[in-house]
C-alpha cells in the first residue's frame, strides 16, 4: 500500500479517554484532528471516546470525526485507574465483536496504557486484532499520578500493555525514554502535528511597546504559570504596556490570581479561562510571542501551534519540545523554574521585533517541513500497515 496514493483501505478502532465534546472542543483535539487527516488518506476510523460513568454524560462535537461516547463502570481514585481497563473491556467487547464482524478491524489504536491500552490488549486477545498504544505524557506508568500500592498495580498493568502492543507510539524521545525505563517494548517516536491552516501567521501590529504575551495550558503547578508571572513582572519595568493573557482553567487559578495582585501586575494580566480552538487560533495570530515554562511536558501541542502561527515559542530544556526547538533559531529555551532566564528571554524578544519575526518564520517552516497533522497521520498509517503485514 502506498501512503501517498490516499488509498489505505485500513479500518482502525480508536479507544481514547480524550476527545472533543460540544462543551470543550480542545479536549482530545490531539486525537481527533489527526484522525481527520487519516480519513483523507483513506483510513476508515471507528472511535470510542470513553469515560467513567461517574463523570456524567458528554455531548458529541459535530466538527470532528464521529465517535461513540462510551461510559463504563470504574472505581474512583488510583485503584479505579488500575482496574478500569478490565471494566472497559467488559463494556465494549460485544460492540467491538459486532463491529469487527460487519467490517473487519485491522488495528486497535489505544491512547494511553490505562485504561484504553489495557482494554485494547484484552480485546486483541479475545478477537485476534493487533493493537498499538500512543503515550502522550511523561507519566508513562501512572506512578506519578497514582502512588503507593495502587501505583505499583498501575505500573504492572502498563508493563503488560507495552510488552503486548505491536508498537508503543511515543510523542517524543523523552517519552520513549520513560517507556523503555520500565520495560522492553517495540517503540516509535511519532511527534504530534499542527494544523498549518488553522494556526497560520497573520500580519499584526508588532510594536515592542504594545501587545501581548500569550500562554495556554491547564492551571496546574507543572505548567509553570507562577514562573511566568514573576518573569513577566520583571519585564514590565521596561515594557510598560505589555499584557499577559492566560488561557486555561485549573486548581491553581485562585493562587495565580493572588500572585498577580501581589506582584502588582493584576491590571496587566487577563485570565481568559477555557476557550475554543478558533479563539486560541486568533489569540496566537495576534500575540507577540508565546511562553509556557512547563517542567513536565511530553511534547506539548501548544508549542507546535504557536510555531505554526509564526510565533516564538518559549519552552523549557529537558522537555519533549527541546527536540524541535533550536535555541534562538526557531524558538527559545530556558531552564525549568528559572525566573531569571525567562525574564531575560522575554526582554530580549520583546525588545527586538526583527528577531521575533526571524525566529517565527523559521518556526513556521519546521512545522511545514515535518510536523503537520498530515505528517503525523502518515506516520500513524505506516505503523498500522506494519501491524497488518
Amino acid at each position: 500500500m502506498n501512503v501517498a496514493s490516499g488509498k489505505a483501505t485500513i479500518h482502525s478502532l480508536t479507544l481514547t479517554p480524550f476527545y472533543p465534546t460540544r462543551e470543550d472542543d480542545a479536549n482530545g483535539c490531539f486525537v481527533a484532528e489527526p484522525l481527520a487527516a487519516l480519513t483523507e488518506l483513506g483510513v476508515t476510523n471507528s472511535v470510542f471516546a470513553v469515560q467513567p460513568f461517574y463523570r456524567g454524560k458528554l455531548l458529541a462535537n459535530d466538527s470532528v470525526p464521529k465517535a461513540q461516547y462510551v461510559r463504563y463502570l470504574s472505581l474512583p481514585g488510583g485503584l479505579g485507574l488500575a482496574s478500569a481497563g478490565a471494566f472497559l473491556f467488559a463494556r465494549v467487547v460485544a460492540q467491538v465483536r459486532e463491529l469487527n464482524r460487519l467490517q473487519p478491524i485491522d488495528v486497535i489504536h489505544a491512547h494511553g496504557p490505562l485504561p484504553c491500552g489495557h482494554a485494547a490488549m484484552l480485546l486483541g486477545r479475545e478477537l485476534g486484532i493487533p493493537f498499538v498504544v500512543s503515550v502522550h505524557g511523561l507519566d508513562a506508568y501512572s506512578t506519578r499520578q497514582v502512588s503507593g500500592r495502587a501505583g505499583e498495580w498501575c505500573r504492572r498493568v502498563s508493563v503488560q500493555v507495552f510488552r503486548s502492543a505491536r508498537n508503543v507510539m511515543c510523542v517524543s524521545e523523552r517519552v520513549r525514554e520513560q517507556v523503555l525505563t520500565g520495560t522492553r517494548a517495540v517503540t516509535s517516536v511519532v511527534h504530534n502535528g499542527a494544523d498549518p491552516e488553522k494556526f497560520s501567521p497573520e500580519p499584526v501590529s508588532d510594536a515592542s511597546s504594545a501587545g501581548t504575551v500569550l500562554t495556554i495550558g491547564n492551571l496546574i503547578p507543572t505548567k509553570g504559570h507562577d514562573v511566568l508571572l514573576r518573569a513577566f513582572a520583571t519585564a514590565t519595568a521596561e515594557f510598560t504596556t505589555i499584557r499577559l493573557e492566560i488561557v486555561g482553567e485549573g486548581p491553581e487559578r485562585t493562587r495565580l490570581e493572588a500572585l498577580a495582585r501581589e506582584l502588582h501586575i493584576a491590571d496587566r494580566v487577563r485570565f481568559l479561562g477555557r476557550l475554543s480552538r478558533a479563539d486560541v487560533g486568533r489569540l496566537l495570530r495576534n500575540c507577540l510571542l508565546f511562553a509556557l515554562p512547563s517542567s513536565y511536558e511530553g511534547l506539548g501541542c501548544v508549542y507546535l501551534e504557536a510555531m505554526s502561527s509564526g510565533k516564538v515559542a518559549i519552552g523549557c530544556r529537558g522537555q519533549g519540545i527541546e527536540e524541535l526547538i533550536h535555541q534562538g533559531r526557531n524558538g527559545w529555551l530556558v531552564d525549568p523554574e528559572s525566573v531569571e532566564q525567562l525574564a531575560a528571554g522575554l526582554s530580549v524578544l520583546l525588545r527586538d521585533a526583527e528577531l521575533r519575526r526571524a525566529i517565527g518564520a523559521n518556526a513556521r517552516q519546521i512545522i511545514l517541513s515535518g510536523f503537520t497533522l498530515r505528517h503525523q497521520a502518515e506516520r500513524w498509517l505506516r505503523i498500522y500497515q506494519e501491524c497488518r503485514a
